[in-house]
C-alpha cells in the first residue's frame, strides 16, 4: 500500500466503538441474571469512586439472583447504597457480608424501555464510526490534494473505507438484533 491513511488504525477505531457497544448491550438487563448488570455502578470506598467489582466478588447462583459478597465488612452499607441509587432498579438483600440481589421479572413496558436504550447505545456507535470513517475520507483527500497520492489509489481506498464502515455498521445492527430477541424474550 502506498502513503494516504493508516487503514488498520481505522480499523482499529471501529472494532473500538463496536467493543464500547457490545459492553454497553451487556450492562442491559434481560431476564437473565448477569454480573456485567453491576458494571455502571460505583461505590464510595476509601475516599474515592471505585467500580463495584473492585471492593467485591460478584456471582450468579441462581438464573434470577445476583450475589455480591463484599471483601470489606465496613464497605457492605455503601454497596447497598450504592446498588439502590443506581436506578437499575434493584433491592439488595443484605446478608452479613453478602448482599443477595433477587432480579424482578421484566414487564412488558420495562422491556421496551430497555429495546429504545439499546437502539440508542447503537445509534451512538454508528455515529462514533462514521466520524472515523470521516477522518479516514478527510485523510484521503488531503493527500490526494498534497499530491502524495493519485486520483485511482484516492479512490480505491476510499472504497476500501466505505466496505469496513458498512460492514462494521452490519456488525452493531447484528448485535443489536440478538440483544433485542434477548430482551423481548420471556
Amino acid at each position: 500500500m502506498s502513503e494516504g491513511i493508516d487503514i488498520k488504525e481505522l480499523k482499529r477505531r471501529m472494532d473500538g466503538a463496536v467493543s464500547a457497544f457490545k459492553s454497553d448491550i451487556a450492562s442491559l438487563r434481560t431476564g437473565r441474571a448477569s454480573a456485567n448488570i453491576l458494571d455502571p455502578v460505583t461505590v464510595e470506598a476509601y475516599g474515592s469512586r471505585m467500580p463495584l467489582n473492585q471492593v467485591a466478588n460478584i456471582t450468579v447462583p441462581e438464573p434470577r439472583m445476583l450475589t455480591v459478597s463484599v471483601w470489606d465488612k465496613s464497605m457492605v452499607g455503601a454497596v447497598d447504597r450504592s446498588i439502590r441509587e443506581s436506578n437499575l432498579g434493584l433491592n439488595p438483600i443484605v446478608d452479613g457480608q453478602n448482599l443477595r440481589i433477587p432480579l424482578p421479572e421484566l414487564n412488558e413496558e420495562r422491556r421496551k424501555s430497555l429495546v429504545k436504550v439499546a437502539h440508542d447505545y447503537a445509534e451512538k456507535s454508528k455515529v462514533a464510526i462514521r466520524h472515523v470513517r470521516r477522518d479516514g475520507m478527510d485523510g484521503l483527500k488531503k493527500a490526494e490534494k498534497d499530491g502524495v497520492i493519485g486520483q485511482d489509489e484516492s479512490r480505491a481506498q476510499s472504497e476500501r473505507v466505505q466496505k469496513m464502515t458498512d460492514e462494521t455498521i452490519l456488525e452493531i445492527d447484528r448485535l443489536l438484533g440478538e440483544k433485542e430477541k434477548e430482551i423481548m424474550q420471556v
